[in-house]
């Protein structure tokens, strides 16, 4: 794979584009596994955040999937998904997109909880268990943090036992990584004193699960999801 080391005048979206176009040549093929994110970090002299970013916009155009432990593989762009969602660069740079992508979740994930709190299985609640575990022992550690939530909120969708919930959350939560790091995920995750907040709303999510109590379960990600949208709508707004 030909890749092109970056000027420190360069951004992850050059490294985008550099993937993107090796994928839509063909020279990647569907099904073919990426090198891992050290070793294309090293390709292109950056380092290994700039490079993450550059796979989650990969990821939220619909080229590539990425997998828990970062193993990622080409695949081929869903054309629905292609004409249902705007463009990256419009999304990055378009407040009103934004808005409406974050209303599109806010409604999915809420109906989402209601079915799996109805539908989850003993499997769905070792796994969240664990993540919840994970998260109160890492709280303010930025990386773990925004991988703890979208694992939180993907296994959610899971639990719905519903494929197709599944892949509209796919597709929504793939955008959204993008935004949440165009405005400052950072002080999302890093705080200490919002980690803390986030840890015990998606312990209230839990709990209203594991009781199977559905509209319960609708309150608390109602909460959950304004409260991260107003820290991020506050970014948006500088």
């Amino acid at each position: 794979m030909d890749l092109s080391k970056l000027t420190k005048k360069n951004h992850y979206e050059h490294i985008t584009e550099q993937i993107k176009q090796l994928i839509l040549s063909g020279e990647l093929a569907p099904g073919e596994k990426l090198p891992s994110t050290k070793d294309l970090s090293e390709q292109f002299g950056v380092g290994r955040s700039t490079t993450r970013e550059a796979l989650s916009a990969l990821k939220a155009m619909g080229l590539i999937d990425i997998r828990q432990g970062g193993n990622c593989t080409v695949k081929s762009p869903p054309l629905q998904t292609q004409n249902l969602l705007p463009d990256l660069q419009v999304l990055l740079t378009n407040k009103q997109t934004i808005l409406e992508l974050l209303e599109v979740r806010k409604s999915l994930e809420v109906s989402n909880v209601a079915i799996a709190a109805l539908k989850r299985d003993d499997q769905d609640l070792l796994v969240l268990e664990q993540i919840l575990t994970e998260m109160s022992k890492h709280m303010g550690n930025e990386e773990i943090g925004e991988r703890t939530d979208m694992h939180f909120h993907s296994t959610l969708a899971r639990a719905t036992h519903n494929s197709i919930m599944v892949k509209l959350f796919e597709t929504i939560s793939a955008q959204l990584e993008v935004v949440i790091r165009e405005t400052r995920r950072v002080e999302i995750y890093s705080n200490q004193a919002v980690s803390q907040h986030f840890y015990t709303e998606h312990q209230a999510i839990f709990e209203a699960i594991k009781n199977q109590e559905p509209e319960l379960a609708q309150a608390r990600m109602k909460d959950h999801l304004l409260h991260v949208e107003g820290i991020l709508l506050r970014y948006l707004n500088n």
